[in-house]
């Protein structure tokens, strides 16, 4: 019997033609929440853009699905862990809109370094006056590239053909992968300071929201140019505005905003800001990329195939489940924990799992320290279909070891990440039904990863010097509920870990790191 599958927003037509190889296909647009609940208990496949809510009573009636379909990049509409409760896999379209969300970053480059818009207007408007709008040659300008993900390394591609010097930051690609692309990676500080153009493709985090700022604004180059095709709110508009308007930024071009849709927002009071209605994908090529790339995962989910761009995991057989539930926050803390304390670029991720964990396919754990490692720098969920391929992607090798006897644990799980400057080690396990840091680097300890912030130093272990950081943080109105001082001997090196209720601003991190014998003070979120 033919599955029967239910398209609720528009697609290409290319996509509709593809499923329909494979089954019934429902078009049916503008349903409300209780119609699709009504309707839903007879379609094997559900494909939504991102005005359709399918939230987790439409998946409960949703008896027969096998596949939920975003076409687009985003899943958030969508209840993922529901549908995997049920065993549904929910895919989207995370590379359609690549080459039409570069090329449009390039277009907006352009038209701001030749005020194209403006001479346009001025014109219109019945002005000849070539003399306010000398431009400037984009060939030998500096590029800074701030993330180098799908749409980053595409705009680096063409950015070449331009004859520009790429700068990148992106702590998460390899330096092989930035050398073949033809970028010299850089700190954040270089790039800022360095570019003559500007562009962010990042995802829009708690950790990237404001990413260009005051400070970072304060650094640039007067003749710099800022552009943002990627997420509203990862540049402060406030602050971009005033340094436009204060001389301090030529000018900048922006497709995305805080709020939209907008027609009314502080940018656009700039003649110095270019500004598009979010159009990144607005191409006929990126719509009818999406719906085919879309059609072709709900087809190989109806067949039994395994779907390209899965956002969620399989099902796991529920004895293996029960054991390594409490493994996988273990595991995804210790990414998050690693990639704030790392430094330089990352080569090479090594996973050990000691103990009773190691006699269990551990296949989600890696996904789990993989999603914690690279959840602030891409969109993409990781997971089980996924991890591999976007490690190998970026040019990160990883390397996971088995040891069935474990000295002082029941299991754990140690996390060893290695750049260009170093090695990080960090190791965690289960103890009372909750996770436990209990090391990091050379230092055994006891932790439970609760509170949200916490302070990382490394200092010369001597009296007094604790009194000072509790003197910082307690002017600053900052609580401590949890103290840690591990030292390797007395008076020796020792590492000091705070937890915080309020989190730790990057002038009073300076603050600490100006007390002698810190060596280190790192701010982290877990």
């Amino acid at each position: 019997m033919a599955a029967k599958i239910l398209v609720t927003e528009s697609i290409a037509d290319e996509g509709l033609d593809i499923m329909r190889s494979q089954g019934e296909v429902d078009v049916r647009k503008g349903l409300g929440a209780e119609e699709l609940k009504a309707i839903i208990g007879e379609y094997e496949g559900l494909v939504v853009r991102s005005e359709t809510k399918v939230t987790a009573d439409v998946i409960e009636a949703g008896g027969k699905l096998q596949v939920i379909a975003r076409a687009g990049v985003g899943v958030d509409n969508i209840d993922v862990g529901a549908a995997t409760n049920r065993g549904i896999v929910v895919v989207n379209a995370p590379t359609g809109n690549t080459l039409s969300a570069a090329e449009h970053t390039i277009a907006l480059m352009m038209a701001l370094s030749r005020h194209i818009p403006q001479a346009d207007a001025l014109l219109k408007s019945g002005v000849w006056r070539r003399s306010d709008f000398t431009g400037v040659e984009l060939r030998n300008k500096v590029l800074g590239i701030l993330g180098l993900g799908n749409v980053g390394t595409a705009v680096a591609s063409r950015a070449r053909g331009l004859e520009m010097r790429i700068l990148a930051y992106d702590p998460f690609v390899s330096t092989d992968f930035a050398q073949n692309l033809g970028v010299q990676l850089v700190s954040v500080d270089e790039l800022i300071s360095e570019s003559d153009f500007i562009t962010i493709h990042m995802p829009l985090t708690a950790e990237t929201r404001g990413f260009i700022g005051d400070r970072e604004l304060a650094m640039v180059k007067p003749s710099v140019r800022i552009i943002n095709c990627a997420r509203g709110g990862l540049v402060d508009e406030e602050a971009l505005f005033k340094a436009i308007e204060e001389g301090r930024v030529a000018g900048a071009a922006v497709d995305v905003f805080t709020q939209e849709p907008t027609v009314d927002n502080i940018l656009f009071r700039s003649s110095k800001v270019i500004v598009t209605p979010h159009l990144g994908a607005s191409t006929a090529e990126a719509q009818t990329s999406v719906a085919v790339d879309i059609a072709q995962q709900v087809n190989a989910v109806l067949q039994g195939q395994p779907a390209r761009y899965a956002v969620n995991a399989p099902l796991i057989p529920p004895e293996t489940l029960q054991v390594l539930r409490p493994f996988m926050e273990v595991s995804r803390v210790l990414g998050r924990l690693a990639v704030q304390l790392v430094e330089g670029q990352v080569s090479t991720i090594q996973v050990s799992y000691e103990g009773e964990i190691s006699n269990f396919d551990t296949t989600i754990l890696k996904a789990s320290v993989l999603g914690g490692l690279l959840e602030m720098t891409i969109e993409e969920r990781v997971n089980l279909v996924n991890a591999d391929m976007l490690a190998k992607r970026r040019g990160l090798r990883i390397v996971e070891r088995k040891r069935a006897v474990c000295e002082n644990y029941n299991s754990l799980i140690t996390l060893e990440v290695d750049t260009s400057t170093g090695t990080t080690v960090v190791a965690g396990t289960v103890m009372r039904e909750e996770p436990h840091i209990v090391r990091v680097n050379d230092y055994w300890m006891d932790m439970v990863p609760t509170g949200g912030y916490f302070l990382f130093a490394d200092h010369r272990d001597r009296p007094g010097l604790v009194g000072q950081v509790g003197t910082i943080t307690g002017s600053a109105d900052i609580n401590i509920h949890s103290m840690q001082v591990i030292r390797l001997k007395a008076r020796g090196q020792a590492l000091m870990v705070l937890g915080l209720d309020e989190p730790l601003s990057d002038a009073l991190r300076r603050k600490l790191l100006a007390i002698p014998d810190i060596d280190t003070a790192r701010a982290v979120t877990l």
